[in-house]
């Protein structure tokens, strides 16, 4: 299990051949509250242990951070 506060960002990576992720949410599933980062982007810099993964349709058209800045919370004050 893996605990994300709300608002923040999460991805994992498998490298078995079988994996079971579980979750909690704060409330019930809203697709529209959320946005789907590239799992590459260059300006997060992760350095994946592998290079050709296995990704679901919307992680695969994640979007890169500069594009998705503007729907994004600013947390500066």
């Amino acid at each position: 299990q893996i605990y994300v506060p709300m608002g923040f960002a999460h991805g994992f990576c498998v490298l078995s051949d079988v994996a079971e992720v579980e979750y909690k949410c704060t409330d019930f599933y809203a697709p529209g509250g959320e946005v789907t980062i590239q799992w590459k982007d260059p300006r997060i810099g992760i350095h994946w242990p592998i290079e050709r993964p296995l990704l679901s349709t919307k992680d695969a058209a994640g979007l890169l951070l500069d594009d998705l800045c503007d729907q994004l919370p600013d947390y500066q004050s």
